[in-house]
């Protein structure tokens, strides 16, 4: 039997718009192992992004299942989702949304301080370094230029060292 990180299984995910119904996701099944590397394509709008949020717990599905790490979130309350998406997944968002009133390595070490885990500093320096963003470890989110706020995202993202990392990027 295969082991996969990501299934989901006849998954939907429908929207009210007046008097229409949109399906933002109808019927999705998806698997994903440990350690696969996987890029979903398609046109704007066409659910990739309400995907990823199903899959990260950050919204939850009309019908069918999302199972991660061996974990049906359907079954999670909302505390429990809290817990299993900030200490699980890894997520760079399309609007990055980083604090804006936190410097660049506060926003990198933010979820890791709201788990109440030790910040590895050595760990965040190199990731910093990687991502070219250590002269500007201070600065505010607005400074930035789009690509250095993404690249602080990114940081956020695999600074918790998370089992899953979801990237929704345009």
């Amino acid at each position: 039997m295969e082991s996969w990180i990501v299934e989901t299984k006849n998954l939907k995910k429908y929207y009210q718009q007046g008097a229409n119904t949109v399906k933002a996701l109808d019927g999705v099944d998806f698997r994903v192992k440990a350690e696969e590397f996987v890029a979903i394509i398609g046109k704007s709008g066409s659910g990739k992004s309400t995907l990823l949020h199903m899959i990260g717990g950050l919204d939850m599905p009309t019908d069918g299942e999302v199972i991660v790490g061996g974990k049906n979130l359907a079954g999670l309350t909302k505390e429990q989702l809290a817990i299993f998406h900030r200490r699980k997944i890894g997520f760079v968002f399309q609007s990055y949304n980083l604090v804006q009133d936190l410097n660049v390595y506060e926003n990198i070490i933010l979820p890791i301080e709201l788990d109440g885990k030790r910040v590895d500093k050595k760990f965040v320096k190199e990731i910093m370094e990687v991502l070219q963003l250590e002269e500007k470890r201070e600065a505010l989110p607005r400074t930035l230029s789009g690509g250095q706020q993404q690249r602080a995202a990114i940081a956020r993202a695999i600074a918790a060292t998370p089992s899953l990392l979801l990237c929704d990027v345009n």
